[in-house]
């Protein structure tokens, strides 16, 4: 993909891809037979889905870093590098009105699009809009008519959200499954560990992914976790846990469908425990702080494994033409891997405007669209 020099990480700028890397993502499907029958069985709309899905995400991100720049918003929580934790894992649901939940972070904006949220009502949660979907109350996004549970401010709670909904589920024999992101840092609050314990006792159809990013706001992992990561966990809470390369989104995907199944067969709850790393600050407003507190090292080897970048030179080398519309087959004088990056480029173009359409629409509610709170306003926010 383009690479934006005034917004992406460093790390990224002239991001190229070695046939090492492409190995590693490759070896890393090769691993896990099950996970490898699932890849292959995806049919090109699905394998390009999850592109599209992390394309809008990344670009969703660099608009508001540039809102940031602008001066336009004061700060932004980006999950720039973390793409394929979201995307992977919420393309294995169902994404359709009574169909499954989920409840993400502030920092899983991508898993909102995917789930129907317009990105216009995404920026316009940020600029604080009376036609935001909180009619410019708070940023904490959510449409539960999307099956989208608004984020809590206290990393964490959340996941005791998600239970009640899937006991719901169970309760009303419905075919649902619900599915939330815990930070590592989140980890540590005292609901997260009551959330798994009765998510395994009670058996109930959900799916908790562990985004390991390596930091918890300024704090790094090592200094508020003794255990070697969180591959234990499920072990300790009576669950199975899958991990997975969190900047493999292939490979997150298809734990996710494993685990997706699982639950509908009733056999959850299920633990995906994702590595990744956080290549921004805990916001805009901190990089630098956080360039200060985790090694230089760390940036340069989760740089070189951008998700975006694996997995358009995995799809690049796919060694046949990867086809967007039966019915505009591709260019039979091109090698498979031109033709899959041109394809690919020709994606990004759409994403790109339409990501750019959607800041201009929400800019422009700046002008139309002014909260007035009143006596009704203020009483409808609390019923």
């Amino acid at each position: 993909m383009r690479r934006y020099p005034a917004y992406d990480p460093p790390e990224y700028v002239d991001w190229e891809a070695s046939p090492e890397l492409l190995d590693e993502f490759r070896g890393t499907l090769d691993r896990n037979p099950d996970r490898r029958a699932t890849v292959t069985g995806l049919d090109d709309a699905a394998l390009l889905g999850l592109y599209r899905g992390l394309l809008r995400f990344r670009l969703h991100d660099i608009a508001l870093k540039r809102w940031v720049k602008q001066g336009v918003i004061s700060k932004a929580w980006l999950g720039t590098g973390e793409e394929a934790v979201t995307i992977g894992t919420v393309h294995a649901l169902r994404r359709h009105p009574g169909g499954d939940v989920i409840a993400p972070m502030i920092r899983n904006a991508g898993a909102c699009h995917e789930m129907g949220i317009p990105l216009a009502d995404l920026f316009r949660a940020y600029l604080g809009t009376a036609d935001s979907p909180a009619r410019g109350r708070d940023l904490h996004l959510g449409d539960m008519t999307r099956g989208v549970i608004a984020p809590i401010s206290m990393v964490g709670s959340v996941s005791t959200v998600v239970n009640g909904y899937a006991l719901a589920f169970r309760h009303r024999s419905e075919d649902r499954v619900a599915l939330t992101w815990i930070g590592d840092g989140s980890t540590k609050t005292g609901e997260v560990h009551e959330a798994l314990n009765f998510a395994a006792v009670m058996k109930l159809p959900v799916v908790f992914v562990i985004q390991n990013n390596q930091v918890a706001l300024g704090t790094r992992l090592q200094q508020h976790h003794r255990g070697d990561g969180f591959s234990e966990w499920g072990d300790a809470y009576g669950m199975v846990a899958l991990c997975v390369d969190g900047n493999n989104v292939l490979d997150v995907h298809a734990a996710a469908v494993e685990a997706v199944a699982a639950c509908r067969s009733g056999r959850g709850p299920v633990l995906i425990v994702a590595d990744t790393f956080r290549m921004g600050g805990h916001a805009t407003h901190d990089e630098r702080e956080a360039r200060r507190t985790l090694d230089g090292a760390q940036f340069e080897w989760w740089g070189r494994r951008d998700p975006i970048g694996a997995y358009e030179e995995y799809l690049s080398g796919l060694g046949r033409p990867l086809v967007e519309d039966p019915a505009d087959p591709p260019d039979i004088g091109m090698d498979s891997a031109s033709a899959n990056r041109d394809l690919l480029e020709r994606i990004e173009t759409k994403i790109t405007e339409e990501v750019e359409a959607a800041a201009e629409e929400a800019l422009g509610s700046l002008a139309s669209a002014v909260p007035e709170p009143g006596a009704d306003e203020i009483s409808s926010c609390y019923g």
